[in-house]
């Protein structure tokens, strides 16, 4: 197919194959960028959690209750 092409088709179709080509690298750099920032707010909300279940495991403790989080934790 490309041998019927003349020189201004092929200049065309190649100009537009460079353009396509870095918007779909454009495309992917902005999806690496948002998945990077989702990966760094679900390891925060991460830390949020653990931090949350380890003052409720001592509240439990002190009030000598049982920990209904610790019977979940081991079920994830």
């Amino acid at each position: 197919m490309a041998s019927n092409l003349t020189d201004d088709q092929r200049e065309f179709y190649e100009e537009a194959r460079q353009r396509t080509k870095a918007e779909v690298d454009e495309f992917q750099n902005q999806i690496d960028a948002e998945l990077a920032k989702v990966r760094e707010r679900i390891q925060g909300l991460k830390q949020g959690v653990e931090a949350a279940r380890q003052m409720y495991d001592a509240a439990c403790l002190m009030l000598g209750e049982p920990n209904e989080l610790a019977d979940a934790e081991t079920e994830d």
